[in-house]
């Protein structure tokens, strides 16, 4: 039997508080996700002044790169390169720049998911979090 790296609670927090550090250090109105490996909500943060969508975009994302088990920008650049067919993924919904995974070991651990700025500042904000956890 396998064993994998699962995140905790602890583990989402420490994540969100370091997104949300990375986004208020730039000025930026967004909604953090984190996700676990089957992109289940664990943790939703939307920052004040964050437009009401982006609580249903940042999970999307999230989910989207942990299903995915890599970055959602590479559905988004998959779609923009004419794969069109890719808008019918069932359960993939945030294929845009933002939903970054949890990578420990080879394994997906979750995701982080974050709407509010421009896509590569989502990104940024998503790894800045994710780097906390795992240096």
């Amino acid at each position: 039997m396998k064993t994998k790296p699962m995140l905790t609670l602890d583990d989402a927090r420490t994540i969100a508080h370091a997104a949300e550090a990375e986004a208020l250090k730039n000025g930026w109105a967004v909604t953090i996700a984190v996700v676990d490996d089957g992109g289940h909500l664990l943790w939703l943060q939307r920052l004040d002044g964050a437009a009401p969508i982006s609580s249903h975009i940042a999970p999307g994302k999230a989910r989207t790169a942990a299903l995915g088990r890599r970055e959602s920008k590479t559905y988004e650049d998959m779609i923009n390169g004419g794969r069109v067919s890719f808008l019918s993924a069932p359960v993939l919904e945030g294929m845009l720049e933002g939903g970054v995974p949890i990578l420990v070991d080879g394994e997906c651990a979750g995701a982080v998911g974050v709407s509010g700025v421009k896509s590569n500042e989502d990104a940024q904000i998503a790894r800045a979090g994710i780097a906390a956890l795992l240096g």
